[in-house]
């Protein structure tokens, strides 16, 4: 058996295009950081629901990781209502 070492992002390495693995990285580590936070205050899901202000079952599919359901949007707007700030990096690579 082989590795092969990946790029930063898995999405490219799975032959998504650039444009669609970026906003699928960027949802997901989103996701990721709301998952977190919700793990760390020992939330239900119906807690949880209620605090953000969503319905338990958009925090199930969050929490199941469902990220064709998700906006960046819709990400953001639910980070902000935990406290939270999103910043987002911009690397070029070069290329015009």
């Amino acid at each position: 058996m082989t590795a092969t070492q990946g790029s930063e992002n898995v999405f490219e390495d799975l032959g998504f295009g650039a444009e669609e693995a970026a906003n699928l990285k960027l949802r997901a580590d989103l996701m990721i950081e709301l998952r977190q936070y919700i793990m760390e205050q020992g939330f239900t899901t119906e807690q949880a629901a209620d605090f953000l202000g969503e319905t338990q079952l958009q925090v199930s599919n969050l929490m199941d990781g469902e990220i064709s359901l998700f906006s960046v949007d819709k990400l953001i707007g639910m980070l902000a209502k935990a406290g939270m700030r999103v910043k987002i990096e911009v690397v070029s690579h070069g290329v015009m």
